[in-house]
């Protein structure tokens, strides 16, 4: 099972790609068997491990899978943010997706993470560039709803705006769920708790996570709940695909605080 190695044996960072697009400079730097996608200063977005890159290395992408299996059956979803791909990645290998739609910011990200982070061109997987809080409108309903939006300088202003979070939830289906990776207050609760809990009317899990981020789970309505004994079955029968266990994350769930 593939894991970050001791700082002090990490071997040195090798740049692969650089560009400079008109919201600053994107790197590809490589460590061993791990690139890592970089903006600004060396600000890493994600971490891929080449010899399979759809293998999920940080608990924050892990706890995003393991929103989806809240779902029991879903065949579309949406991701807000590209990164290097490998979340999009696990779940096209892992979920029973037929639809898979990206909206991404910068062009540039995709093109990296197929030249050199090892995203595959999927036929279920369409890519859209633009601003996602503009393009949402267009995008089709969907089970599945990822907000994974990042800059240099931390998170898109989309992860606290009240009538685009409230876009999203509205483009799930029924019984769908949107799965926000949010960051954590010096107090671990998510950023922008109060306008979280006032918006989703405090109907939602969290699942904070060792990078310091709370992951949130949010049902497409008030009546859909999280059955937590079919989430550990789906946790469990996926665990030897997989190369790990989701149950630390799922023990780590709580009710919105």
């Amino acid at each position: 099972m593939p894991g970050l190695p001791p700082v002090g044996q990490m071997p040195d960072p090798l740049l692969i790609a650089e560009v400079q697009d008109e919201f600053g400079v994107i790197q590809v730097v490589e460590m061993g068997a791990y690139r890592f996608l970089e903006f600004g200063e060396a600000i890493e977005q994600s971490c891929v491990y080449m010899p399979e890159p759809s293998w999920l290395e940080y608990d924050y992408t892990r706890a995003m899978l393991l929103g989806a299996l809240c779902h029991e059956q879903p065949e579309s979803a949406l991701f807000l943010g590209l990164g290097a791909g490998n979340l999009t990645q696990a779940c096209l290998k892992f979920l029973p997706l037929d639809d898979v739609e990206v909206i991404e910011l910068r062009p540039d990200v995709p093109r990296l993470a197929m030249e050199h982070m090892g995203l595959t061109d999927d036929p279920r997987l369409t890519i859209r560039i633009g601003d996602a809080i503009e393009l949402l409108d267009s995008a089709e309903k969907t089970d599945l709803l990822f907000v994974d939006l990042y800059t240099d300088h931390g998170p898109a202003t989309g992860h606290l705006a009240w009538r685009f979070l409230e876009d999203c939830r509205n483009k799930l289906n029924p019984g769908g769920w949107l799965i926000i990776n949010q960051w954590a207050s010096n107090d671990g609760k998510p950023l922008g708790a109060a306008l979280l809990r006032g918006l989703y009317h405090r109907h939602y899990w969290e699942c904070p996570v060792k990078e310091g981020n709370v992951v949130l789970l949010i049902p497409a309505d008030l009546e859909q709940n999280l059955d937590m004994g079919c989430l550990q079955m789906r946790a469990g029968e996926l665990a030897p695909r997989l190369g790990y266990s989701l149950q630390p994350l799922i023990e780590a769930l709580r009710p919105a605080s």
